[in-house]
């Protein structure tokens, strides 16, 4: 990596979420509760994302405190030098709760609007993926060992693509989105609901999936997972022509991307 400013960014993300990760796994409270609801009864924050929210912005601002901040959990600043963090501190919070293992933590970088570095720590399968952009993509721990390339999979018919998604939180959009699944379902090999947009992305960077949709995410959902994604060699993007954001976001191995794009796009996945 020849940009040391990149360098820095990486570095400095990778070691929040590897902080905010262990936070996370070893602090859980026995008796976790709701400490509030977002967009629907369903939609839940703990003390824990918040926590987590307040570490990674900390230990940033202590290192960058010029840089500006958007996280989930309301941490929003514009900063001065040019350089944003896009933030999901607990990404996957309902399984979190219930004690699942599928959650992460998601850190991006951009600089001047572009998005350069992301990271995503995901404590439980002690795995951590990052990329920066033009860099390739790569992952720490678990099955990998230390600074794996990420390849996502040789692309199959779509009739045999493993292919995942996620439901969003409000009664009208989780009905349509159960529509769209039931006419899917018999033109794929299998669907997965993981819960987690960031390790749904990863998944697809290394090759566990075939693809990825889903309606309504927001930035901090997708920044890293995107990212890590891309430089992995899958296609990320939206609706034709679009780039990933909250009416679709999509990511899919080269010869996945188009037919599954096309498929969702003709059962208007991004709308009721």
């Amino acid at each position: 990596m020849t940009d040391p400013i990149l360098s820095e960014l990486l570095d400095l993300a990778r070691e929040a979420a590897r902080r905010a990760g262990a936070l996370l796994r070893d602090g859980r409270p026995a008796d976790l509760g709701v400490a509030a609801t977002k967009s629907s009864p369903i939609d839940v924050v703990t003390e824990m994302d918040i926590a987590a929210e307040k570490l990674i912005t900390g230990f940033l601002a202590e290192h960058r405190p010029q840089d500006g901040f958007l996280g989930e959990e309301g941490s929003s600043s514009a900063g001065s030098s040019g350089v944003r963090w896009v933030i999901d501190p607990l990404d996957g919070t309902v399984n979190y709760l219930y004690g699942l293992p599928t959650w992460a933590v998601s850190i991006a970088a951009e600089r001047d609007g572009e998005r350069v570095v992301g990271v995503v720590e995901a404590p439980m399968r002690g795995e951590t993926y990052y990329a920066v952009t033009g860099g390739g993509a790569y992952a720490n721990g678990g099955a990998y060992g230390e600074g794996a390339a990420l390849r996502g999979r040789p692309a199959p018919p779509l009739d045999q693509a493993l292919v995942s998604t996620g439901f969003n939180y409000v009664t009208d959009v989780r009905r349509h989105q159960a529509d769209v699944v039931q006419h899917l379902i018999p033109k794929l090999r299998d669907i997965r609901r993981g819960g987690s947009a960031a390790i749904d992305l990863c998944d697809v960077a290394a090759g566990r999936l075939d693809g990825y949709y889903e309606r309504g995410l927001h930035p901090w959902d997708l920044a890293a997972g995107d990212l890590i994604a891309r430089e992995a060699g899958a296609r990320t993007g939206g609706r034709p022509g679009l780039a990933a954001d909250g009416e679709l976001t999509l990511a899919a191995s080269p010869g996945v991307f188009e037919p599954l794009q096309a498929l969702l796009e003709e059962l208007g996945a991004w709308h009721d």
